[in-house]
């Protein structure tokens, strides 16, 4: 079994309490989601986070196929952490943390995905050309987004 990992960090000149409030609204994923992704939630974002919250979006990653993504908040701790997990959609495996901690001057989210590609040998290879691209791609779209509508963090 091979279980990959994504860890980014990113600094934003904001309170801690105006990245919550952002993170926490399950609607805001759309926003820092590229378009090309074709993400729009179809149910469970309705209210801010809490625990045991199911959330369940359509997607459409790769080459215009569509599917379908359930997730479970399982943990929250509030203006600290949120967890979410895949109940069902295109991973074998998907557990991501988000972590927001205080710093001088703002803020710092840290983001911890753990996640594990379905169909063996076939989703390895796919890994370096197909999967880890898009991930990539998603998560430096997040990166800049935030940026745009929060500021760069000047340290």
């Amino acid at each position: 079994m091979k279980l990959y990992a994504i860890h980014t960090t990113q600094k934003l000149p904001i309170s801690i309490e105006k990245a919550w409030e952002f993170i926490a609204n399950p609607k805001n994923l759309e926003l820092i989601t590229p378009k090309s992704m074709g993400f729009r939630t179809l149910s469970g974002d309705e209210k801010e986070m809490f625990a045991g919250q199911i959330i369940h979006y359509k997607i459409t990653p790769i080459l215009g196929i569509s599917m379908q993504w359930v997730t479970e908040i399982t943990h929250v701790q509030d203006q600290k952490f949120f967890v979410d997990e895949q109940r069902f959609g295109p991973y074998a495996f998907w557990h991501h943390k988000h972590f927001l901690k205080a710093i001088p001057g703002g803020v710092e989210m840290e983001d911890i995905v753990h996640y594990k590609l379905p169909m063996g040998v076939l989703g390895r290879l796919a890994h370096p050309f197909l999967v880890k691209p898009k991930l990539d791609e998603i998560f430096a779209f997040r990166r800049n987004k935030l940026t745009e509508l929060f500021g760069e963090f000047k340290s």
